[in-house]
């Protein structure tokens, strides 16, 4: 008697010296009135998705028994789809007509602190997954909190500190008086040279990026003249993007004009970011290497607007963003109707973070059907960072990231501005009626 208490002793200490991952779960049981799964662009009517910890065991047809030890989420009257994604954004910030000072008056605790609100307002718009490209090196820390819970917020893949050229867009001298200029170098994401490319991208994978973002022209937001030429040679380029493929990481490239862009795309980049300037030519070429295009049409048309506030931007940025921001729309309808691969991103941050679901609108109104808008923020994102055998789909196997809205948003995709239902990893952050 005494040798089986023992037994049932150390039982009790082994398993619940386990982590929660190791110990039986409850399974969960979802039923939905409507089903984008991801996979087929074909909406599917009743179905039941049934979780096991923070992955999908099964999608079937119906609407299955509830076990009695299992939890239930209906979602009968809803379109239920894969957890967004966000191919461009920008967590550490929000614009404001203080900006710009607030470089010199900002703290990276400030900085963090003020970020915990944005990722929360991102999650909660139905966005699991983002792409942060660049800051200061704060949105490692964000993407660590959010990893270990400490803080909600969407999993990010982070680029760290974006990569320019001297006196390039992503420079973070540029319009500093010359006793705080410097001369920044590759530890800081500068470079000039093939040589010192390489450098900065392995400063990046030591700093904690998992993604690598260049700034290929010149750009609306820095203080600086040049809003659209070209910053970097092919061959740095190529530098780049061979140093950042040793570590298995994607690689983006801001781009508002045609030349930086042809460049990045011949230098083996993976995405284009903004496009605005992008001829045909430059389309092409990104058909035929398989460039993924990133519109971020909802940062042009803040910009736009914002710069006809006198004292919102500096002057130098003003006309740079009423020229540039009004084309973004135009030319990512172009480039859709042309062939080239499309995945969805916003550049929140420069405008509001939470409020990413109205890129879907403005996609839609340019052209794009409703159901290829909303793949464009799952399966092809999925694919661009290379997770789609994870996420991106609502299948046997992958992550349970799933996200909800009432009614059809193939009907009216304004309804993607209003995401109801918010799971990341089986857990629930969001369930309103």
């Amino acid at each position: 008697m005494k040798h089986t208490t023992l037994i049932l002793l150390s039982f009790l200490i082994y398993f619940s010296a386990l982590p929660i991952s190791a110990k039986a779960q409850t399974n969960t049981i979802i039923h939905c009135g409507s089903l984008i799964d991801g996979a087929s662009k074909k909406i599917q009517k009743e179905m039941t998705i049934e979780l096991n910890g923070n992955k999908i065991i099964s999608v079937a047809k119906g609407y299955s028994d509830i076990p009695g030890n299992a939890e239930y989420i209906d979602l009968k009257e809803h379109t239920v789809m894969p957890g967004l994604m966000d191919m461009h954004v920008h967590l550490e910030h929000e614009s404001n007509p203080k900006t710009y000072e607030n470089r010199f008056r900002q703290n990276d605790t400030d900085v963090a602190l003020e970020a915990t609100v944005y990722c929360e307002r991102t999650l909660m718009a139905g966005f699991t997954t983002v792409r942060d490209l660049g800051g200061t090196g704060v949105n490692v820390s964000l993407q660590k909190a959010i990893a270990r819970e400490f803080i909600k917020g969407p999993r990010i893949f982070t680029a760290e500190k974006s990569i320019a050229t001297t006196g390039g867009h992503a420079d973070p001298s540029n319009g500093v008086k010359k006793e705080l200029m410097g001369d920044p170098g590759p530890k800081e994401g500068v470079i000039n040279s093939p040589e010192e490319a390489r450098q900065a991208v392995r400063q990046r994978y030591k700093n904690g990026a998992d993604c690598i973002k260049i700034t290929a022209t010149g750009g609306v937001l820095s203080v600086a003249k040049d809003g659209q030429g070209p910053q970097f040679t092919v061959e740095e380029v190529k530098a780049i993007v061979d140093a950042a493929n040793d570590y298995g990481f994607v690689t983006a490239a801001h781009a508002h004009g045609a030349e930086g862009m042809k460049r990045a795309v011949l230098g083996g980049i993976h995405s284009i970011e903004h496009g605005t300037k992008m001829t045909e030519e430059v389309m092409d070429l990104m058909i035929e290497h398989g460039t993924y295009l990133v519109p971020t049409i909802m940062a042009g048309k803040f910009v736009a607007e914002k710069a006809k506030i006198p004292g919102y931007f500096p002057e130098v940025v003003v006309p740079k963003a009423l020229e540039i921001g009004p084309m973004i729309q135009a030319t990512f309808g172009k480039a859709y109707k042309r062939g080239v691969k499309i995945a969805f991103g916003t550049d929140s941050g420069v405008s509001k973070h939470g409020e990413n679901g109205k890129e879907f609108f403005f996609m839609v109104e340019a052209g794009m059907p409703a159901m290829e808008a909303i793949f464009s923020a799952t399966k092809y994102a999925a694919e661009l960072m290379r997770v789609y055998d994870e996420l991106g789909s609502i299948e046997k196997g992958k992550i349970a990231d799933i996200v909800a809205v009432k009614g059809n948003p193939i009907d009216n995709i304004k309804l993607m501005e209003n995401v109801q239902f918010v799971m990341k990893e089986g857990k629930v952050y969001k369930h309103e009626q």
